[in-house]
């Protein structure tokens, strides 16, 4: 059967010096970078590309038990790091039992409230006790991002969670389980002003003194969260996943509270804005643009879906496939987002979401493995290239999908001209047949490059990314608009590398 071919990718470069972060231990706070505003630094000054997985039970367990089982941590770091990813967001729920997503029970361990009583809450368990921190919490998050920064991975702590709070439209509802519910705790704290059983109004500023007693009780634990983590370098902060337009100033606000507070600590963290559930593109996302976060996440909107639109220098762009699918996006989304100067990060099913039927909710799904696969790929390439003087520059290529240091480096993505379906020959495993087939049609892909402003000689190198496989490509010579071809049908990375 007919369809989609894939995609090629071409990288051209003069230099395989040191231009993203070693992997390994962070050397220091990530800071923005002043060579490369794209991206951050750290210490060494080096310019870091963030990528890799999250899934949702790897700071507290989730599951459909009483207490829950517990997630397998160790495993999932070491699976990141054999993929080479050095990101992941860590995953708050604010609530003890139920979800949005489902009516069936689904309970979340530990929290950052003790539950002492007296009383019973909603969910049958002892009453929180909001003025006392559960140092099991606080413990698991310092201990847990200890060991992934082992792995060389950075950790963004999230904060709070708009899918805590109300239904989101779904069959549950999280709310009769948050602390913050006037059941649930015993210090007359009540977060739902109007009595619908749902407390939007909670991530507000509004004068309410119900809603000013819960802002002094999340400062309180933004604070200890901060005092937890401030001297570990492999941290960033989130302040809230996926909340509406109306908590834009509470969230203005909070990126101030944890910026004004780190200030009296010895180490300062970036603070990251992410995509809010309503409002679409572009009120949204302008909301993120404006903000006085150091690191943005854009919300689901078709640019950053399937054409990327390039990063600029305003905000340090982490793209993330939780606002742009949900469960969703693919390898094709990742080299793109990275050559326009994007950050990509996936939402990985690896521990599946509890009582939800999604067939993509499965950490096998055929897309999974390629996805995964190019994040690693993306990381290697940066670190390969002297990213800190690479921008994108979609004009110097015919595909529009272009990194360059011109004269110096190019990194180019040439998309598919749609002959096979990525989903076939993945599924089936065809690659050598397709790639045979593609050769005796003349069904190789060209993309032409700008090398106008170079006359140096270039080492031509090519990678698949669905194989692994390198080949070595002979030379060629800079001067005016050079047209390579792939030596293979399938998405390719061609590397050149000019003689000094």
């Amino acid at each position: 059967m007919l369809v989609m071919l894939g995609s090629i990718l071409l990288v051209a470069v003069c230099s395989s010096g040191a231009g993203a972060g070693e992997r390994g231990t962070a050397r220091g706070p990530l800071q923005l970078s002043v060579s490369n505003p794209r991206y951050f630094t750290d210490g060494s000054q080096k310019v870091i590309y963030l990528t890799g997985s999250h899934t949702w039970a790897n700071l507290q367990d989730m599951g459909t038990g009483d207490p829950p089982l517990m997630f397998d941590f160790s495993s999932y770091v070491k699976f990141m790091e054999a993929h080479g990813h050095n990101f992941m967001r860590m995953w708050v729920a604010e609530q003890a039992r139920w979800v949005p997503w489902t009516s069936a029970d689904v309970y979340v361990d530990p929290l950052p409230f003790t539950r002492e009583g007296p009383g019973l809450a909603l969910d049958r368990n002892p009453k929180f006790n909001l003025e006392k921190f559960n140092q099991k919490y606080f413990d698991r998050l310092r201990a847990r991002i200890m060991e992934a920064g082992e792995h060389g991975i950075y950790v963004s702590v999230m904060l709070f969670n708009g899918w805590s709070i109300e239904k989101k439209g779904g069959a549950g509802n999280p709310w009769l389980g948050h602390p913050f519910n006037k059941d649930n705790n015993i210090n007359g704290i009540d977060g739902d002003l109007n009595g619908d059983n749902e407390a939007i109004e909670l991530y507000t500023l509004n004068e309410d003194p119900r809603i000013r007693a819960s802002l002094v009780r999340q400062e309180a634990y933004v604070r200890k969260v901060i005092d937890t983590v401030n001297d570990l370098d492999n941290v960033l902060y989130e302040i809230t996943n996926e909340s509406r337009l109306i908590s834009v100033p509470w969230q203005y606000h909070m990126i101030n509270v944890v910026k004004l507070y780190e200030s009296t600590k010895p180490k300062q963290h970036p603070i990251g804005m992410t995509g809010l559930h309503e409002g679409g593109e572009p009120i949204s996302n302008i909301s993120l643009y404006n903000s006085p976060a150091d690191w943005i996440s854009p919300n689901n909107s078709d640019p950053y879906m399937n054409d990327p639109p390039s990063a600029h220098e305003s905000k340090i762009i982490i793209s993330d496939t939780d606002h742009l699918w949900g469960i969703g996006g693919n390898y094709s989304w990742v080299w793109k987002s990275f050559l326009r100067g994007l950050n990509p990060i996936f939402m990985d099913p690896w521990e599946p979401i509890p009582a939800t039927a999604d067939p993509k909710n499965d950490p096998n799904f055929h897309e999974w493995t390629l996805l995964r696969r190019a994040m690693g790929d993306t990381l290697r390439f940066a670190q390969r290239m002297g990213l800190s003087a690479m921008v994108p520059r979609g004009e110097l290529a015919s595909s529009s999908y272009c990194l360059a240091n011109p004269d110096r480096e190019y990194l180019v993505y040439l998309p598919s001209d749609g002959h096979f379906g990525v989903n076939w020959f993945d599924r089936f495993h065809l690659h050598g047949w397709v790639n045979w087939f593609s050769k005796a049609m003349g069904w190789s892909q060209t993309v032409s490059v700008d090398l106008s402003v170079s006359s140096k000689v270039f080492q031509v190198e090519w990678f698949n990314p669905r194989t692994g496989q390198t080949m070595p490509g002979g030379t060629t010579v800079g001067g005016g608009r050079q047209s390579f071809t792939a030596p293979f049908s399938a998405d390719a990375v061609l590397y050149l590398a000019a003689d000094s």
